[in-house]
């Protein structure tokens, strides 16, 4: 299971749609195959090497201080693990969405990044928009990035320094 770290005036807050089986197993979010990590790296988001980002155990440490440390969080829309969204059933976003909305507006992130366009297109109930930055969620930030395992990494750093920017990290 996966516990979120949710703090207040967080300057990222990430949300994902659902975790992987290792991910879950891990207990830390997008640390099935860690190119997420890695990326969050590269951009300069947090400071720790991709060799040490590979222990599991040092990864594990480093989720449980994240939102202190950098001021970044983590939450995905769904907590039931599965290889892939396509096991996702409809419907199953919808106390997920209720609860997110409520984490952003009590919470207040900066900025709040959706990790795909499955992930927001679940939170916003269609997928009528383009990746990049959209229209603020209460006082909040909005950005919609590409899923970090598929294409260029170039592609994704670019997007997490421009979140890095907005977040004024």
């Amino acid at each position: 299971m996966i516990k979120y770290y949710i703090s207040k005036n967080a300057a990222i807050l990430f949300v994902g749609i659902n975790p992987h089986f290792g991910s879950y197993r891990r207990g830390v979010p997008f640390s099935n195959n860690k190119m997420f990590w890695y990326l969050l790296s590269e951009a300069g988001i947090i400071k720790e090497t991709r060799e040490f980002l590979k222990n599991d155990k040092k990864l594990k440490k480093l989720y449980a201080v994240i939102s202190k440390k950098y001021r970044i969080n983590f939450i995905n829309i769904i907590d039931k693990p599965t290889k892939d969204v396509s096991q996702l059933k409809k419907g199953e976003e919808i106390n997920g969405v209720k609860r997110l909305a409520k984490i952003i507006e009590n919470k207040k992130p900066k900025v709040v990044c959706f990790i795909g366009k499955v992930t927001f297109s679940k939170f916003k109930g269609n997928n009528k928009f383009r990746f990049g930055l959209q229209n603020k969620i209460f006082d909040s930030m909005v950005y919609v990035m590409h899923f970090p395992i598929r294409g260029y990494a170039s592609i994704r750093v670019k997007e997490l320094k421009t979140i890095k920017k907005l977040a004024g990290l």
